[in-house]
C-alpha cells in the first residue's frame, strides 16, 4: 500500500510540475487490437486531439458518460477529435463488444490491462480520461465523468487549434 501511495504521489508531482512549467508529458505509445480485431496505434492519431477514456461496463459513472462521448466523437470528429475507450480492469471481450454495440459506440474499444493503464496514470478512479494534444503530449487528466464545462475549457481549445498549432 505504501508503494502505491509513493507511485501515486510521484505521478501527481510529475504532472503538477509539467503543468506549472508548461511542458506536457509525451503520451506513452501503444499498439493493440480493439474488440473487433482491428489494430489501434496511438501513433496513428498524431495530429488529432485524442481522449483515452478508461472505463468499465460495471461502472455506473462510466455507463452514464458514454452516450456523451459517442455524441462528442460524432460532433467533433471533423475538428480532429478521436476518442479511444480502454476497459479497465480487464473484462470479457464478448461482454464489452455487446455493451459497446448497445450504445452504438463510434470509437475504438480496447481491452485494457493494469500495465497499460499504469503507463498513463496510477489513479484508480473510473472513468479516467487522458487528453492528448495534437503534438502527442498529455495535456490533462480528467478524473471522473468528463463534464461539459471541462470539455469546453480543456478540450475545445485544443480542437480549435489546427495541426500546425495556429
Amino acid at each position: 500500500m505504501t508503494l502505491l501511495r509513493i507511485v501515486f504521489a510521484t505521478s501527481l508531482i510529475t504532472f503538477y510540475f509539467a503543468s506549472v512549467l508548461g511542458q506536457e508529458t509525451k503520451a506513452p505509445q501503444f499498439e493493440l487490437r480493439d474488440v473487433n480485431g482491428r489494430t489501434v496505434r496511438l501513433s496513428d492519431y498524431r495530429g488529432k486531439v485524442v481522449l483515452i477514456n478508461f472505463w468499465a461496463t460495471w461502472c455506473p459513472p462510466c455507463r452514464a458518460e458514454m452516450p456523451d462521448l459517442v455524441r462528442r466523437q460524432r460532433e467533433y470528429r471533423k475538428n480532429g477529435l478521436q476518442i479511444i475507450g480502454i476497459t479497465y480492469p480487464p473484462e470479457n471481450k464478448d461482454r464489452v463488444r455487446r455493451f459497446a454495440r448497445s450504445l452504438k459506440v463510434n470509437y475504438p474499444i480496447i481491452l485494457g490491462t493494469r500495465q497499460l493503464k499504469d503507463r498513463f496514470s496510477s489513479d484508480e478512479t473510473l472513468p479516467l480520461t487522458i487528453v492528448i494534444d495534437r503534438e502527442g503530449k498529455v495535456s490533462t487528466i480528467i478524473v471522473g465523468i468528463l463534464l461539459p464545462k471541462e470539455f469546453d475549457e480543456k478540450i475545445k481549445p485544443l480542437l480549435m487549434k489546427n495541426a500546425e498549432g495556429g
